[in-house]
C-alpha cells in the first residue's frame, strides 16, 4: 500500500503510539550522535507545524516542560493553509534532529508539501554531515491521507510515516513505517519486554487486528483511485448543495485555499450568522452527527478551533465551523438528508432568537 517493504513496518497500538515513538527515537538518536563530540549541542530541537495532531504537539510540550527537548511550531500560511517549506527550513537550528509534518490536515483537509520538504532536508543533511551537525530525520503522520489519495514512501522520501487503521476502514490499530529500521534509520523502543517486533515494540502482537489492518490495506491498494473519485464527487455535491440551500453569502468554506490541494472527503464550513455556533447547530440537528473540529478535541467547548484560527479564519467565522466528512459509502441522498437537517436546525435557532 505504501511502496515500502515488509521489514519497514512495525505494528503499534495506534497513531498516538507511533508518533510518540518517532519523537522518542529522534531525541535518543540526537544524544547518541553527539556522544564523544567535544562541544555538546545541548538538548534536541524538533520542528513541526502549528496544526499537528495532539499526539505530536503534547509530547513536544511535555518534553519542553521537562527541559528534555525544545520545539518550534511553524505557523501555517493563511494564504495556502500549508506549513510552507521555506518557513519550516528557516526554523531549523544546529541542534535540530527531527522535522515532523502531517501529510494532510484533519480539519481543513489541506495536503502538506512533504515530498518537497524531504528533498530539501536531504540536501541540507549532506551539508550538515560535513559540519558534524546531527542528521535531521523526517516524519509524516499520514493518518488522514491513506485511503483517500496516493501515499508512496519512495515519492515522499520520509524516514518515518504513521499509519492509523480506523482511518481507512481498518480496525483500531496502527503501524509505523521506518526506512530500514535500525540500520538506515534509527528506531529506539519505548518499551522493553519479550522481544516481539524485533524488540522495537515488544509485547504480544494483536494478531487479529494486524490481519484486519492487512486486509484494509489490500483494499486500499487495489481501489484507492475509485475511493478517491467517489468521495470527491460526493463532497463536491455536498458543497454545491450547501451553497444552494443557504446562499453563497451565508456559507464560508474554511478549507478552500487557493493553489493548495486538499483531501477528497473533507468539508469544513461555517454558516454565517449570530447564534449559529457549530455546536449549537449540531445540537438542533435530528439525524446529522458531525464534529466542529477534530473528533479527539470534543471537550474544548465553544472555543473556535485553534487549527482554523492559525489558518487565518476570523474567530467569529471559526466558532460557527462544522466539519463534515464523506466516506466510501456516502451517497448524494445522504448529502440531501444532512443538508435538509442543517436547514431545519438553523431555522429553529433563528426562530428562537427572533424578538
Amino acid at each position: 500500500m505504501l511502496g515500502g517493504r515488509p521489514e519497514d513496518i512495525v505494528f503499534t497500538s495506534g497513531g498516538t503510539e507511533a508518533n510518540n515513538m518517532v519523537i522518542h527515537t529522534a531525541c535518543r538518536h540526537f544524544h547518541d550522535s553527539q556522544r564523544g563530540l567535544g562541544d555538546s549541542r545541548g538538548i534536541p530541537h524538533i520542528v513541526t507545524s502549528s496544526v499537528e495532531h495532539d499526539s505530536i504537539r503534547l509530547p513536544l510540550e511535555q518534553l519542553g516542560r521537562e527541559g528534555l527537548a525544545e520545539a518550534t511550531f511553524v505557523p501555517v500560511s493563511p494564504r495556502s493553509g500549508q506549513a510552507e517549506v521555506d518557513d519550516v527550513l528557516a526554523a531549523i537550528q544546529p541542534n535540530t534532529c527531527l522535522v515532523s509534518l502531517m501529510l494532510a490536515n484533519n480539519e481543513t483537509g489541506v495536503i502538506m508539501p512533504v515530498a518537497e520538504l524531504s528533498q530539501r532536508i536531504c540536501a541540507l543533511n549532506r551539508r550538515r554531515a560535513a559540519e558534524a551537525l546531527p542528521r535531521i530525520l523526517v516524519h509524516t503522520d499520514a493518518a488522514q491521507m491513506i485511503g483517500k489519495g496516493r501515499v508512496d514512501v519512495q515519492e515522499l522520501g520520509v524516514d518515518y510515516l504513521t499509519i492509523v487503521g480506523h482511518k481507512f476502514h481498518g480496525p483500531r490499530i496502527g503501524a509505523l513505517y521506518i526506512r530500514s529500521p535500525g540500520t538506515t534509520t534509527p528506531l529506539h523502543p519505548m518499551l522493553f519486554g519479550g522481544g516481539q517486533e524485533r524488540s522495537f515494540r515488544p509485547g504480544t502482537e494483536n494478531t487479529p487486528m494486524i490481519a484486519g489492518l492487512g486486509q484494509a490495506a489490500e483494499l486500499v491498494n487495489k481501489n484507492w483511485e475509485a475511493y478517491e473519485a467517489h468521495m470527491r464527487d460526493v463532497r463536491d455535491y455536498l458543497e454545491a448543495t450547501l451553497e444552494a440551500s443557504f446562499g453563497k453569502q451565508r456559507i464560508c468554506f474554511n478549507s478552500h485555499f487557493k493553489g493548495s490541494k486538499r483531501l477528497c472527503n473533507t468539508c469544513n464550513f461555517s454558516i454565517l450568522g449570530s447564534g449559529l455556533q457549530g455546536r449549537r447547530v449540531l445540537a438542533h440537528c435530528k439525524v446529522l452527527l458531525a464534529s466542529v473540529g477534530a473528533a479527539c478535541h470534543s471537550e474544548k467547548g465553544d472555543r473556535p478551533s485553534p487549527v482554523l484560527l492559525s489558518c487565518g479564519i476570523p474567530p467569529e467565522v471559526a466558532q460557527n465551523a462544522l466539519r463534515l466528512s464523506v466516506g466510501r459509502g456516502t451517497t448524494r441522498a445522504d448529502v440531501d438528508r444532512a443538508v435538509q437537517d442543517l436547514v431545519q436546525a438553523v431555522q429553529e435557532l433563528e426562530r428562537d432568537q427572533a424578538p
